[in-house]
């Protein structure tokens, strides 16, 4: 990369909100909470670090699919061989604004919009009624997320360290989306459709205050390899939201109300430039995503589904008009995934599943002025 495209760059992207996936609460099934996009590579592949009193806009897109349910390390394979699994899709949009007060010091504005639905199917001999009736359901529910305020700070100074670094990040997550969003579902076989709340993991709020905080750190081994090591953690405040799960007393008083749990994303890879395509360096590396089962700072009960999906993550991103844009795109595919027990599992002497995508596709454009 030339001298003028290293003075304008790229800080870190900020760890994104919005929702996992679910499932009925009265299956105690769903999905892993999807709120984390990352970026990978450091300045170097990103056009060099952005200068004081310069902005960033980051537009980032997030998909994913869910459907293999999991306790454990361990496949319910009979779920689709029965079409019994619940299916989910998460489309998740984040705007993100960038300042660069000083070399080392800039602060950072994300909002997020989601998009998610989802499908389920109720064997017809489940519930004993004569004649059998199977119970299908699908509905979707869309709407803004929670606000995070972040402050990031290079801790060396980016004039002396061209080649390697380390970005810190933290600040504060508002709830500002909804976490109770109904919709009218059908859950007993003939029944009509009654209005509830739809499963927490699909909600575009998680319902509580929370610390988000994270690192970019990169390592340049020439001019055209790069190893890099991101990471993000979002620490909740709250304990429980206040959402119920399900009607009052339908749950042990250990998973009667939502419990949102911390997030966590790490991701450890390398990244080539390519001379011949100016602009154009290529991504790889593992990433490990999850939601924790105990939390740094609040307690530990509540309903939740805790666990974490291990992928390989290739990609590419694509530099141009001198530095000012960015193209980033990538896709996760998980190769390991693991539904943990909750504290409430643990109590109470169970394990309950969740579902997990087999591929995250993400994106982001990133315009500097």
């Amino acid at each position: 990369m030339g001298r003028a495209r290293r003075a304008r760059g790229i800080p870190v992207l900020a760890a994104a909100l919005a929702v996992g996936l679910a499932a009925p609460g009265a299956w105690a099934q769903g999905c892993i909470i999807a709120h984390s996009f990352g970026i990978v590579g450091g300045p170097k592949t990103q056009g060099g670090y952005l200068q004081p009193g310069h902005w960033q806009l980051t537009l980032g897109f997030r998909h994913q699919y869910s459907f293999r349910h999991f306790v454990g390390s361990v496949e319910q394979v009979y779920r689709t061989q029965t079409n019994t699994a619940v299916r989910n899709r998460i489309n998740l949009f984040t705007a993100d604004l960038t300042y660069q007060f000083s070399r080392r010091w800039s602060v950072d504005v994300t909002l997020p919009v989601e998009f998610a639905s989802r499908r389920y199917h109720i064997p017809a001999d489940t519930f004993g009624t004569s004649p059998p009736q199977t119970i299908l359901g699908d509905y979707g529910i869309s709407g803004f997320g929670d606000v995070s305020v972040t402050a990031q700070r290079w801790m060396w100074d980016p004039a002396s360290s061209p080649s390697h670094n380390v970005q810190l990040s933290l600040g504060v997550e508002i709830p500002t989306g909804p976490d109770n969003i109904q919709e009218n579902v059908i859950t007993t076989p003939g029944g009509s459709p009654q209005l509830e709340t739809a499963d927490y993991s699909i909600q575009p709020g998680i319902g509580v205050w929370a610390i988000p905080f994270s690192w970019v750190s990169f390592q340049s081994l020439n001019s055209q390899v790069q190893l890099y090591f991101n990471g993000s953690y979002l620490a909740t405040l709250q304990q429980t939201n206040g959402v119920l799960n399900g009607p009052l007393g339908s749950k042990p008083p250990q998973e009667q109300y939502i419990s949102p749990g911390d997030e966590y994303l790490m991701q450890l890879g390398v990244s080539y430039s390519f001379k011949s395509i100016p602009g154009l360096s290529l991504t790889f590396g593992p990433r490990d995503e999850g939601v924790v089962a105990h939390d740094l700072f609040t307690g530990n009960e509540g309903w939740r589904r805790p666990g974490y999906a291990i992928s390989l993550e290739p990609g590419f991103q694509y530099l141009f008009h001198h530095g000012h844009d960015l193209l980033q795109a990538s896709v996760a595919r998980a190769v390991y995934r693991n539904r943990t027990r909750s504290v409430p599992d643990i109590q109470l002497g169970t394990h309950g599943d969740a579902g997990f995508a087999d591929y995250v596709w993400l994106a982001a454009f990133v315009h500097r002025f």
